[in-house]
């Protein structure tokens, strides 16, 4: 059966002459992702040699490279981070709020990532808590987890913000957990669009006006987009959504169709195949590349790290409005420790998908660039 192609085929294979093109023109953490991409899951990372109990075949298992632009990472990490957010979630409903930019600015965010990107994502959950604190409204301070997103479905460059906002918050004295009074409702779209416009001309104003002045005046006129839906209540169901998208990639390795000797084909969102080269593709990826340090989840309101104490509050004036009986069970939960044990690492052989190994040997890591 023939191997499907990964992105990292397609980095070995035109990763050497796509760097080369660049030059100084790629940033260090591009060239790294394509550096670590290149070098997963092969000798170059190290690994331990296994032989399995079942058919005696011999195999070895290399590491991975753990970026974060790897399509092929991050399985148990993700379980991980899915366990912890899974006892934070909120026993409400949610809705998903997605704020995008218009396209005459997308090449300031593209030359000043770090400053855009925060900036972004800091206006946008201000402007949605601050309307949602308004009596006319909710009236409360809601929970909001915020991901950064840069693609479109044929990895072009769109910078947006998609946002999990809890259908109800806690009230500013802290005494009550205050719902929408109609889940197809919970903050002003248009209201929403023009206060996170406004604030962001704002804050470019005063932290980079040479920014602000290289941008036409059409991208203050213009509405900019915003779309909100509810989305559901339950564990089951958020978890769902931090699946699909906190831990989304400008590209996956089942949307790779094919690679030839110049070009790659791919499928896009909605099932089309795409034949571009493999340099363009390359030039498209790492566009997607985040800068180092750069936190693409963040937290707001009520699941901000500093607002802990209210998230337990929240939690019990939430359960107090239906089992007020629990809330003594209630409050031993929320104020317990939660360890979360990652499991031992076990190997499947390749011939026989046996988990009856034993260790023989280690491979450590060559420390010389892939590229």
């Amino acid at each position: 059966m023939k191997k499907p192609i990964e992105l990292a085929d397609v980095v070995r294979r035109f990763g050497p002459a796509y760097l080369e093109s660049q030059g100084s023109r790629i940033l260090p953490s591009q060239k790294k992702a394509l550096d670590d991409i290149s070098a997963c899951r092969t000798a170059a990372l190290g690994g331990h040699q296994y032989r399995c109990l079942s058919c005696d075949t011999t195999f070895w298992v290399y590491h991975s490279c753990r970026n974060r632009s790897c399509p092929a990472c991050h399985g148990r990490e993700t379980q991980r981070w899915l366990d912890e957010r899974n006892a934070q979630v909120l026993g409400c409903g949610y809705y998903h709020i997605v704020i995008t930019v218009p396209r005459q600015i997308r090449s300031s965010f593209l030359a000043d990532q770090k400053r855009m990107y925060s900036l972004l994502m800091k206006v946008a959950a201000e402007c949605v808590i601050d309307l949602a604190r308004d009596e006319r409204f909710l009236g409360a301070t809601p929970a909001i987890l915020s991901v950064l997103h840069t693609w479109t479905g044929d990895i072009q460059y769109h910078p947006h913000v998609h946002m999990l906002v809890s259908a109800g918050g806690v009230s500013d004295d802290g005494q009550y957990w205050k719902s929408p009074r109609n889940n197809k409702f919970l903050v002003p779209i248009k209201a929403l669009s023009a206060l996170i416009r406004g604030r962001f001309r704002a804050h470019l104003e005063r932290c980079a006006p040479d920014t602000l002045s290289a941008l036409p005046d059409k991208v203050w006129r213009d509405g900019w987009n915003s779309f909100c839906k509810y989305f559901g209540k339950g564990a089951d169901t958020i978890l769902n959504y931090l699946g699909r998208y906190v831990f989304r990639i400008a590209i996956s390795n089942t949307r790779i169709v094919s690679m030839d000797e110049t070009h790659v084909t791919f499928r896009n969102n909605n099932g089309k195949s795409i034949r571009i080269t493999g340099e363009e593709f390359l030039r498209r990826f790492v566009m997607h590349v985040l800068p180092r340090g750069f936190h693409k989840v963040r937290y707001y309101g009520l699941w901000h790290h500093s607002k802990q104490d209210l998230q337990k509050r929240a939690r019990l004036l939430l359960e107090a409005t239906s089992r007020p009986e629990e809330i003594r069970e209630l409050i031993e939960l929320v104020t317990g420790d939660d360890f979360i044990r990652e499991e031992s690492f076990s190997p499947t052989c390749p011939r026989c998908a046996s988990r009856s190994v034993i260790h023989l040997s280690e491979l450590r890591r060559d420390r010389s660039p892939p590229l």
